[in-house]
């Protein structure tokens, strides 16, 4: 009997020490994520790497990162430049183009594609649809090679929600991934895949390769580019750009096929570094 007692003793022993090590192993990957924010010199807050310790809902993502997306309407005049959603050049004459943006601070810094404002007369940028939220919108910096530009908008009286950027490397094939846009004209629309691959290399509309892209299964359409891909922290792991697709919509623009790409926050942060912005 004192045997069995013995024996039932160390199993039990044995089974807490098993467990500990298990939890000690486990711990680092459940672990949360230091909140940290980058102040640039003059006191303004940009948007760093803090962000949610646990996954969140898609329902949860939305309401996170949706009030830090932005609708874009760009007024430019004729030409004759290649979007990327378009399967061949095509000569346009004056019209107003879409796309999205995210806010990248406080002060009233939009994050967009090159290609969605290059050449455009006039840029207006809209937070919510409502025209109390609707500002007219100056380039501060754009980089044909990367195909990223920056907008300023004037704060005063807006509700300015800057999202959050992903670590660079920080995503991960499989892993979930949502975009939130305005595809066709329809704001703030919500979409959700995965990573599908890394480190894609991709042509610039100026013919420039673009490396380290992140390529997604999300649904993208035309409108969604400059718009954020987000992880389920609701961190964004990069701006949707570019898709892949064998069918044309109307205006000669194709369609999603599941094969979208995004550029990496690195490229993101190295753009932002060199107008003197810190994120």
């Amino acid at each position: 009997m004192r045997n069995d007692r013995a024996i039932a003793a160390l199993s039990a022993a044995t089974g807490a020490i098993v467990a500990a090590i298990v939890l000690a192993v486990l711990a680092p990957f459940g672990a949360g994520r230091t909140d940290m924010v980058v102040q640039r010199d003059g006191g303004t807050a940009f948007a760093s790497d803090s962000g949610a310790t646990a996954a969140l809902t898609p329902r949860a993502i939305y309401e996170r990162d949706a009030p830090g997306v932005v609708a874009i309407r760009a007024s430019s005049a004729a030409s004759g430049m290649q979007s990327p959603f378009s399967a061949a050049p095509e000569e346009r004459s004056a019209r107003t183009d879409s796309g999205t943006g995210i806010v990248v601070s406080s002060t009233g810094l939009i994050l967009t594609n090159d290609h969605v404002v290059k050449g455009a007369g006039s840029i207006t940028v809209s937070l919510d649809g409502q025209s109390e939220h609707t500002r007219t919108a100056r380039m501060v910096g754009e980089d044909a090679a990367s195909d990223l530009a920056l907008l300023r908008v004037s704060p005063e009286g807006i509700p300015l929600h800057p999202l959050t950027l992903a670590g660079s490397g920080s995503a991960q094939i499989g892993e979930t991934a949502f975009a939130i846009g305005n595809p066709f004209g329809l704001n703030w629309t919500l979409t959700g895949g995965v990573v599908s691959a890394l480190n894609r290399t991709i042509s610039s509309p100026s013919g420039a390769a673009i490396h380290e892209v992140i390529q997604t299964d999300a649904a993208l359409n035309p409108g969604n580019s400059g718009g954020p891909l987000v992880n389920s922290f609701g961190d964004v792991i990069g701006i949707n750009s570019q898709i892949v697709s064998g069918s044309s919509a109307a205006g000669g623009q194709g369609g999603s096929s599941g094969v979208g790409f995004a550029i990496s926050t690195r490229t993101v942060r190295a753009f932002l570094s060199g107008l003197g912005v810190r994120a």
